[in-house]
């Protein structure tokens, strides 16, 4: 029984232990799970404080570490490449779901007013402004995750390109990695006690009957998150990696007890990171790399999301979207997802953004929001699922590819 409260091994099977402690307190003791929920928010505080330092020691020693530029624009690509089909995948996935369910056109709420407008495309200009900060510190003194990426990447790839001059930054960066992730070890060792009070709260917070108002659209929401883990997730693995799908879940179901606590994938993102390196056996340098940057632009949960959403808002006000406004709606949801903040509750405001960008009322965005928790702790699982299913082709890719240069070699 020590062993079990003590031993590194066992952390996940503390977590589950949290987990569902967690649902017992929440129902048995709503009073207290509310009040007891700042414990959970001191966990999250924790973890937020440590999400600037893990991403700019995670990515940059996962380039400077990967060899060559050349290895470095390549693995970069593969990255790029698979974020963008994952994403439009799952989006045309859950666009069919969507439509085939109609969520908006069975559900009866007083939100329902008339709405006469049209859809216009207006220009995104605005938002690729926004993308690169004018002032870098202030961007990361608030928590930016991407320009602390986009900052990182370019410091890194300059080390690489330096070379022997620069090994000395890289010596210090190595280390600086290890000392950051040893502090993340001391924090790990609080999650099952975070996971409790968040899950209280959550179960105490969000019960039973909020369901009843938009049932519909919550089983639209898991249904498609789904559909999309087993055709664009668990197949590709299995058939691309043989990677065994069971042990694929064995392994993915530990950061799924983290995502669905805590609703946040750059909280979740160091638990993906230690179960893609120990679980998956993903090279440690690709585990750097494409882990935190899908953190930032791999949303494939942001594509069921965005994709249920407009179809739920333009059936509920009988707004028709055409072949061409569905393809411009899919353009948005990939530009708006890649700048998506990884805290509970951003897919929020990105959700109100998103509407406005299509010139569609909002006003469904309050009742959503009341059950956001909710659907976020699926979006949150798939966005984190696709982070490790994305490490695990690329990592795969290169194994094949390193093997074929052998034996040309040879």
């Amino acid at each position: 029984m020590k062993n079990l409260l003590t031993a590194k091994k066992h952390l996940f099977t503390r977590i589950a232990i949290g987990f569902g402690l967690g649902i017992l307190f929440g129902i048995l003791l709503p009073e207290f799970s509310i009040q007891a929920k700042f414990i959970g928010d001191i966990y999250l505080n924790l973890i937020q404080m440590m999400i600037i330092p893990i991403i700019f020691v995670a990515v940059s020693t996962g380039i400077i570490n990967i060899g060559s530029s050349s290895d470095l624009g390549r693995i970069g690509f593969k990255s790029i490449v698979v974020f963008v089909a994952m994403f439009i995948t799952t989006a045309a996935i859950s666009l069919v779901i969507s439509y085939l369910i109609r969520p908006g056109q069975r559900i009866n709420m007083d939100a329902g007013v008339g709405y006469d407008g049209e859809i216009t495309e207006p220009s995104v200009a605005d938002f690729f402004m926004n993308i690169v900060p004018s002032n870098l510190f202030q961007a990361i003194s608030e928590g930016d995750i991407f320009a602390t990426i986009l900052f990182t990447v370019i410091f890194s790839v300059a080390i690489v390109i330096v070379g022997k001059e620069a090994d000395p930054v890289k010596t210090f960066i190595n280390s600086l990695s290890k000392v950051i992730f040893k502090i993340l070890d001391f924090i790990m060792e609080l999650t099952p006690i975070g996971i409790i009070f968040l899950m209280a709260y959550a179960i105490a917070e969000y019960g039973a009957g909020i369901f009843s108002a938009l049932g519909l659209y919550i089983f639209t929401a898991y249904f498609a998150c789904i559909v999309v883990f087993i055709l664009v997730m668990l197949i590709p693995v299995w058939l691309y990696t043989k990677f065994n799908p069971i042990d694929f879940i064995k392994g993915i179901y530990k950061v799924w007890l983290v995502s669905l606590s805590t609703t946040s994938s750059a909280v979740t993102m160091p638990t993906t990171m230690r179960v893609t390196r120990n679980d998956f056996k993903v090279s440690e340098s690709i585990t750097n790399f494409v882990v935190p940057l899908g953190t930032t632009i791999n949303t494939a949960g942001g594509a069921v999301s965005f994709s249920l959403l407009a179809v739920f808002v333009s059936d509920f006000y009988d707004i028709p979207l055409g072949v061409g406004q569905i393809i411009y709606l899919v353009m948005i949801a990939t530009i708006l997802n890649m700048a998506a903040p990884g805290i509970p509750g951003g897919g929020i405001v990105l959700g109100a953004s998103f509407l406005t960008l299509l010139n569609l009322p909002i006003e469904l965005m309050g009742p959503i929001a009341a059950i956001y928790r909710l659907l976020d702790m699926a979006y949150t699982t798939m966005n984190i699922t696709g982070d490790a299913t994305a490490a695990v082709l690329i990592d795969k890719s290169e194994e094949k590819r390193n093997v074929k240069l052998k034996a040309r070699k040879s």
